[in-house]
């Protein structure tokens, strides 16, 4: 009988290569794909593609499987980052790895899979999927966090629909991080100590505001208080995110203090981009930093309906636990609302909100 063939994204990083070797012992006939996304600065001290390659083939010879690499780096910057661009310049803070999950991880490399033979694809991140049998939902394919909370990964997947969940495999949902570590230095794998990557795989470890400037416009204006005292000037309201405390450039000015007499820490808190004024305020619980409520728009839901309104679970960023909220309507224009239980800190437009019930991740959307 012939093996079923899973395509496997390799990255070089630890985990999708412990998930090809787990594939491997499960029987699979695996072939590694090694995905191309950016090649602006392939050779800066940053954009670490060249090695991750290396890894990743080294990886396939001592796991005894095929690799090839793909080059996505077109459809990257027409559907990826020129949209990051765009949510950047309109004062928003988007989430480059939803997007890229979305458009490249799940779709391109999907259909490349596809065309090369694959009944299924399959990659390194901590989530589980679920084809339910029976009930009300039989027939569906659910989203599910990881058992490793730490690591759980779901918030980025939760733009995935069921034609998608039903292809993909995740063989790192049930193991903890620490487990998969163990693996790779018992199967001898070359990358078994590589730290993780962190960041946005265009930026690498790059300074941020260092990355922005070549693409976007500085375009400065001032730095008022809560009360409208001037503190300072900003390089362009693109390059701060809300409740952002470094890189603001106005450490010495004075203002409240805490009761030890210590000056309390500055944030952003709002945008104007109509005037282009940076508002900031002092202290981590300053009203103008939380929020009881939020509208999300471009919704996306893995189910291929919203869910009924009512009590869930929500993340308005990548970890943070769920906090309790009621879904006030997930109309079927792409718009919903949430009410949260307890005021969230620092909710940024442009970035996600996400929706669970339980382990279940049911999708979400972009918050406005």
């Amino acid at each position: 009988m012939a093996r079923e063939r899973v395509v496997i994204g390799l990255s070089g990083g630890v985990d999708s290569s412990v998930s090809a070797w787990l594939l491997k012992q499960q029987g699979y006939e695996v072939i590694g794909l090694f995905m191309k996304n950016w090649e602006d600065d392939d050779d800066s001290e940053y954009c670490s593609t060249r090695q991750d390659w290396l890894d990743a083939a080294s990886v396939a010879d001592v796991i005894g499987i095929d690799i090839e690499a793909v080059n996505f780096a077109a459809e990257y910057k027409d559907r990826v980052f020129a949209e990051f661009l765009r949510e950047y310049s309109a004062g928003r803070t988007p989430n480059p790895d939803v997007l890229c999950n979305a458009e490249i991880k799940f779709k391109a490399f999907l259909d490349h899979a596809m065309r090369m033979g694959a009944e299924r694809i399959a990659t390194g991140h901590y989530a589980r999927v679920r084809h339910v049998e029976s009930g009300p939902q039989a027939g569906q394919v659910q989203l599910l966090k990881a058992l490793d909370g730490t690591k759980d990964q779901s918030y980025f997947l939760h733009r995935l629909n069921q034609a998608q969940l039903a292809r993909t495999l995740f063989p790192l949902g049930e193991t903890p991080k620490s487990e998969v570590r163990r693996l790779a230095r018992e199967i001898g794998l070359p990358n078994a100590a590589k730290k993780d990557s962190t960041g946005i795989c265009f930026i690498g470890e790059r300074p941020f505001q260092e990355f922005l400037n070549r693409y976007l416009p500085t375009k400065p204006g001032p730095i008022l208080t809560d009360d409208g005292r001037e503190v300072g000037k900003h390089d362009g309201l693109a390059f701060y995110t809300l409740g952002q405390r470094k890189g603001l450039g106005i450490g010495g000015v004075k203002g409240r203090q805490a009761e030890d007499g210590t000056a309390l820490a500055w944030y952003t808190a709002r945008k104007d981009l109509a005037n282009n004024v940076l508002y900031v305020v002092q202290g981590h619980d300053h009203p103008w930093l939380l929020s009881g409520e939020l509208q999300a728009q471009d919704a996306s839901w893995v189910a291929g309906a919203p869910p009924e309104a009512g009590h869930y679970g929500a993340k308005t960023r990548y970890r943070q636990p769920d906090a309790g909220c009621s879904l006030l309507d997930g109309a079927g224009d792409g718009r919903f609302a949430l009410r949260f239980d307890e005021p969230q800190w620092a909710v940024t437009p442009g970035q996600s909100a996400v929706l669970y019930d339980g382990d279940v991740c049911l999708g979400g959307g972009i918050i406005a």
